[in-house]
């Protein structure tokens, strides 16, 4: 099985931390937050891992180095578009990466491992979705609305009283899933607006062919990161790990 990091980004809400360096390689921890995610990877048996990098490359492929050796892959892949496009245009730029199964994760994602091992024993659907649910949700949550765990809507905008789960940033596809998110990517990014949109955009859209299943990973632990309150309860996490 084969992973795909999403990575290019600075993080900018991040800053001034992130002046100089991409978010995911902020340490959270002992670790940075890419080294937890590649890690974590490893060893829920994923054996190659495309990063898509772009801000700050150099310092990042030094650092992919370390990881990749025989038996577990890690290679760049940059994105030279990465201060103008959306991870919609990272998704195009790995196109080539998805010609078969493979598992898609946000660069600013934390998560402890029995939350891959559970997306990748789900049962085989075209494209599973990682969902999580809380009490109440904001405007930056990626939110979902799922009905007997098909997805029907995924996106930032969503009428709050439809809501009933968010997206992780965590998504696995099999069997036609692959072809049928990479033929969707590439007719978003040929719209004027292609470059400016969300990959989860595009599940959204494929959500409404019904090939799309929730995976609930309630109980676990993980968290994103994207503001200095996040970053201080991912360190917070990865303490209580141990």
């Amino acid at each position: 099985m084969k992973a795909i990091l999403l990575s290019a980004g600075q993080g900018s809400r991040l800053a001034p931390l992130t002046a100089d360096r991409p978010k995911c390689l902020l340490p959270v921890g002992p670790k940075t937050l890419i080294d937890w995610q590649l890690e974590t990877l490893k060893t829920c048996g994923i054996t190659e891992v495309a990063v898509v990098i772009g801000f700050q490359a150099a310092m990042m492929e030094a650092h992919l180095a370390r990881h990749d050796a025989p038996g577990f892959r890690v290679r760049p892949l940059f994105n030279p578009f990465y201060k103008v496009a959306d991870n919609l245009g990272s998704c195009w730029m790995a196109r080539a990466e998805m010609a078969s199964d493979f598992l898609i994760v946000n660069g600013d994602t934390l998560f402890e491992a029995a939350i891959p091992l559970k997306v990748l024993q789900s049962p085989t659907t075209p494209i599973t979705i990682t969902i999580d649910r809380k009490p109440a949700y904001d405007e930056d949550d990626m939110k979902i609305v799922e009905e007997d765990g098909n997805l029907k809507a995924v996106g930032k905008k969503l009428p709050l009283d439809t809501v009933n789960g968010e997206s992780i940033g965590m998504l696995l596809f099999r069997d036609s899933g692959p072809k049928l998110f990479v033929d969707t990517v590439e007719a978003m990014m040929r719209t004027p607006d292609g470059a400016k949109v969300w990959y989860l955009q595009a599940i959204d859209r494929l959500a409404r062919t019904g090939a799309v299943r929730t995976c609930l990973i309630h109980g676990l632990r993980w968290g994103e990161v994207d503001f200095p309150p996040d970053l201080d309860r991912a360190r917070a996490m990865v303490a209580a790990w141990g």
